[in-house]
């Protein structure tokens, strides 16, 4: 079936949903295949039970005599092919947002700023990938001002494939740093991805960049772009410049436009490497007509979620869990702020940073010596990539061990910094703390 008649079925059903546990009533179907399973076999199912129609990409799923069956080639890229068909026909301007790390956290304060004036459709949580993108930019509608599309990736030209996608008008690289180099090779493997935004904004009109001036990989890929800049720098030429005041715990930061009045903004965020993230929000916010007190109470209202720069006060501790996920750019980054936060006593609790490849050794070792440099005490490791020669620190298998030994030890009355990769599963700590 053609693009265009599809389109027409979603424009009189407009939601989608490509699991059976989800079949909203007069819903579409697409029945996408993972390793471990094959949607078109669930299509009947998901039309009892109440989806409207069933795409599918396998001639035995599909019955001829029933056309709520719809046989295509392949469904993931018809879902995608949708999903920009109907971008292209609302024409929302959208902003395209990527990086190594802060991604998530920079898109949703863009998001928050900009939602002081516009409706605002922006991607939930990190459905960032190849299915996430498509599925968020099929929940725009006509009443969307603007779009705020979050991208990631972990394998050469993803981005390139979500650009082509999103077709975003404008643009921003939070950074790039040391993350998912088992699939991206080397760090010149995650510039050259994480730039493929660069690359398809060269090639639209009047498309705009905002990048921070101070970051010297992003400025090295960024010939022939619209620039709108912010940054820590202290130069008068900047969109948004801004300094941190301080971050005990919590970040408190000045930030103004040009050479401007400085404007102040206490944070629920913990984490001075998060100033760059609020200057970028601060910066397209005022690009896109928002005022600077609206910034303000924007960014002092933002409270972080899904484990991210976060801190939760229990009975006996004070935590700050950053357990989302772990490289050793954000290592390093949370790591120097919490080393610098005027509190005590500390304790850190780190798993381990997965995906690197050939470099996860001497990046684990490259921990642990900070660690040593900088007085760390009460140290935690958690995974057997921690588990080096010479390391003082206690080593867990697993984050059961870990359980024990809470339950064991019961650590009160500490300031206790838990990151690392999803996959060590920190997460499921803070309630035992």
């Amino acid at each position: 079936m053609q693009i265009e008649k599809l389109y027409e079925i979603f424009k009189q059903y407009p939601i989608v949903t490509t699991d059976t546990r989800q079949c909203i009533p007069d819903s579409i179907f697409f029945a996408l295949k993972g390793a471990s399973f094959d949607g078109n076999r669930f299509a009947a199912q998901a039309l009892s039970q109440g989806c409207a129609y069933a795409v599918v990409d396998e001639a035995e799923y599909a019955d001829p005599d029933n056309p709520r069956l719809i046989l295509v080639d392949d469904v993931l890229t018809t879902l995608q092919q949708l999903a920009r068909h109907h971008r292209r026909t609302l024409g929302t301007k959208i902003i395209g947002v990527t990086g190594t790390n802060g991604k998530t956290t920079t898109k949703e304060l863009i998001a928050t700023v900009l939602s002081k004036k516009y409706n605002v459709l922006y991607t939930q949580g990190n459905l960032n990938n190849h299915i996430g993108v498509p599925k968020t930019l099929l929940q725009l509608t006509s009443k969307h001002d603007i779009a705020v599309i979050e991208m990631g990736a972990s394998h050469p030209g993803e981005i390139k494939t979500l650009v082509n996608i999103v077709e975003p008008d404008y643009g921003i690289i939070t950074n790039v740093g040391k993350a998912h180099i088992e699939g991206f090779g080397s760090l010149e493997g995650v510039l050259h991805t994480k730039g493929e935004l660069y690359d398809y904004l060269r090639t639209k009109e009047d498309s705009v960049v905002f990048i921070d001036k101070g970051n010297d990989l992003l400025q090295s890929i960024a010939d022939g772009l619209r620039l709108v800049t912010y940054g820590t720098t202290g130069d008068d030429d900047l969109c948004v410049g801004g300094e941190v005041l301080s971050c005990a715990p919590m970040l408190h930061f000045k930030w103004r436009h040009g050479a401007g009045e400085w404007h102040k903004v206490e944070t629920h965020l913990i984490g001075t490497y998060n100033v760059t993230n609020m200057l970028a929000a601060a910066c397209i916010g005022l690009y896109c007509g928002i005022t600077p007190e609206q910034i303000d109470e924007a960014l002092a209202d933002y409270c972080p979620t899904n484990n991210r720069s976060q801190l939760t006060i229990t009975e006996n501790n004070r935590l700050i869990v950053d357990t989302y996920n772990a490289n050793p750019t954000s290592m390093n980054a949370a790591l120097c702020n919490f080393r610098d936060m005027e509190v005590s006593p500390k304790m850190a609790i780190l798993g381990a940073m997965r995906e690197l490849g050939d470099i996860s050794e001497e990046e684990h070792r490259k921990v642990i010596s900070f660690l040593l440099e900088n007085g760390f005490e009460k140290v935690w490791l958690v995974g057997d990539e921690f588990d080096i020669p010479g390391c003082p620190y206690r080593n867990f298998h697993d984050v059961e061990e870990v359980k024990k030994a809470i339950a064991e030890d019961c650590p009160t009355d500490y300031y206790i910094l838990i990151k690392g990769s999803n996959s060590t599963r920190l997460f499921e700590l803070p309630p035992m703390l």
